[in-house]
């Protein structure tokens, strides 16, 4: 009987100790799967970020030229480098151009993809689901196929190198009017019941309820919208002729010929590169919370 019992002490502690080291290999081989996740995040990040340190270092030099390693140390020239971009060569006004624009097509495609967006949530039509669907389909018509007959259309408007030119193409978007969909999706019909009975026209329940309750839905959108607008350069580059008027994108293929010998300004071309990349690089930082919803929003 003795020794039935110490035969079974030692199985129980030899099972024990194997359940130790089962532990002990799991906390190892998730802290080794942490750090390889850790490095490879690490590396991913840097490989996205240095183009834009080497862009940062070259502003600061004089020429910007750069033909080995030692050539990336920071030089003294970034005060007069900016100050010349921003003043001198007057890349401010391409900036104050590219501004208005993301800003006047960021508000006029909030207010056609909300009206659109109501409409389809909230009304009864026939073919319902075939416009929504055909507004997605135009998902596949990019402005770039519609260049031709955008420029003719455009000037024969007579709103050729205008404002106007580089703001109405841009105002409808079917991306946005999907997101805002989803998005009155998840709101409870209760609250379009409540408003119909206390007779809340169509246009206050969008004031009143549904645009408070979509607030962070909105910033997000919005800003996805401020940086694509601001990065685009094709369509004002064709229907923009005045190089007043035009916007920071085509501004920095301006400032490559600023060197005195006929070679490129690189100082000058990434200075110009930082000045762009700052306000859409602001409004991510200081709405990234906004941002998230909208892509969960998205992914739903």
């Amino acid at each position: 009987m003795l020794g039935s019992l110490l035969t079974a002490l030692t199985a129980a502690a030899e099972r024990s100790r194997a359940a130790g080291r089962t532990t002990s290999d799991r906390i190892r081989r998730f802290e080794t799967e942490q750090l390889t996740l850790h490095v490879l995040t690490a590396t991913v990040v840097f490989l996205i970020v240095l183009p834009v340190l080497i862009a940062a270092l070259v502003s600061t030099k004089r020429a910007g030229i750069v033909t080995s390693i030692a050539d990336l140390a920071p030089g003294g020239h970034a005060l007069s480098n900016y100050r010349r971009a921003l003043i001198g060569l007057e890349f401010w006004r391409y900036m104050l151009n590219s501004f208005v624009m993301s800003v006047a097509v960021v508000v006029g495609k909030l207010i056609v993809s909300l009206l659109a967006a109501l409409v389809i949530v909230y009304y009864r039509f026939p073919y319902k689901n075939a416009v929504f669907l055909f507004i997605l389909f135009t998902l596949l018509l990019p402005v770039p196929v519609r260049f031709v007959p955008l420029y003719r259309l455009t000037t024969e408007l007579g709103m050729g190198n205008t404002i106007f030119a580089i703001t109405v193409p841009y105002l409808a978007s079917a991306t946005t009017v999907f997101i805002l969909r989803q998005h009155f999706l998840s709101i409870p019909a209760s609250l379009v019941e409540t408003a119909k009975v206390d007779g809340v026209g169509p246009l206050r329940f969008l004031w009143s309820v549904l645009v408070p309750m979509s607030r962070a839905v909105l910033v997000g959108v919005s800003v996805i919208m401020f940086v694509y607008t601001w990065n685009q350069y094709l369509w004002p580059l064709v229907i923009i002729n005045a190089e007043s008027l035009q916007v920071a994108q085509v501004g920095l293929s301006l400032l490559r010929g600023q060197a005195s010998t006929g070679e490129v300004a690189w100082s000058m071309v990434m200075t110009g590169s930082i000045l762009t990349l700052l306000p859409p690089l602001a409004l991510l930082v200081l709405f990234r919370r906004q941002l998230l919803e909208t892509f969960t929003i998205q992914q739903k």
